[in-house]
């Protein structure tokens, strides 16, 4: 799997392990992966640079390896610092892995691929454009691979993970970086309490882990899943109401009151 260093990825491969399979965790140092469960072999892989290695008994495949930005404005985003660091590796990195998966998946007899994207891209939320839109172009391509693996036996899955106990969440506990325009501060301000109000919602990694192991184990479920409660209350939304309303109801709930 990648992108196993710390977070949500570091506990999906702990899990993994647990539950008996045999797990490599990637990740760009492999000093990170210090402390890991000795059973899980660590692997260098920077996903932005170059395809992964992977092992001729290959069934399962975790896609976490992912990055963030400053949250800003869309006319404010630059095209590389921005939109190109972005889609480098939440895209054109998880593609690269993709790529190099199903023939070896495929010759196995089948498997699964599952892709950790965002629950984010199921509503409006402001100044997370960029973020967004890298998670987004992963949840359509994850639909046109399942169209086209399905009959090699490889199932698709797209967990989308709400807010989840990592140094990742908890180190962008403050207001989106759009609050240095003066057009948009009073919206970021009020963006950023809307966030401390769910911080009682927060889930911890290793909970949401066991749900994204489940899900790769649901031989028959769905392509998208939630792991903690507020990316479940979202997806529920999301297939339960039709588009438009879903969208002007979340757009209402995005705006500074």
């Amino acid at each position: 799997m990648t992108g196993a260093s710390r977070g949500l990825g570091r506990a999906i491969a702990t899990e993994l392990v647990h539950r008996g399979y045999p797990t490599i965790a990637s990740m760009r140092r492999t000093s990170d992966g210090a402390g890991l469960d000795p059973a899980i072999a660590v692997r260098a892989l920077d996903v932005t640079a170059a395809a992964p290695d992977l092992p001729d008994d290959l069934h399962v495949v975790v896609n976490n390896a992912g990055v963030e930005t400053d949250n800003l404005p869309i006319e404010h985003g630059d095209i590389d610092a921005h939109w190109r660091y972005l889609f480098e590796a939440n895209v054109f990195g998880l593609a690269r892995v993709c790529a190099a998966a199903v023939p070896v998946l495929r010759r196995n007899g089948g498997g699964v691929i599952c892709n950790v994207t965002s629950s984010s891209i199921l509503a409006p939320v402001p100044f997370l454009g960029m973020y967004r839109a890298s998670k987004a172009a992963v949840s359509a391509m994850c639909e046109s691979l399942q169209a086209e693996v399905s009959g090699f036996g490889i199932r698709v899955v797209e967990v989308m993970p709400g807010p989840i106990i990592t140094d990742m969440l908890l180190g962008g506990d403050h207001p989106a970086e759009a609050i240095a325009y003066d057009d948009y501060r009073d919206h970021a301000q009020a963006m950023y309490e809307q966030r401390s109000a769910i911080r009682d919602a927060y889930t911890p990694a290793d909970v949401a882990a066991a749900r994204v192991v489940d899900a790769i184990e649901d031989a028959d479920g769905p392509m998208r899943y939630g792991c903690d409660p507020v990316s479940d209350g979202l997806l529920a939304g999301w297939r339960t109401t039709p588009h438009d309303q879903w969208f002007a109801q979340m757009l209402g709930a995005m705006q500074p009151r």
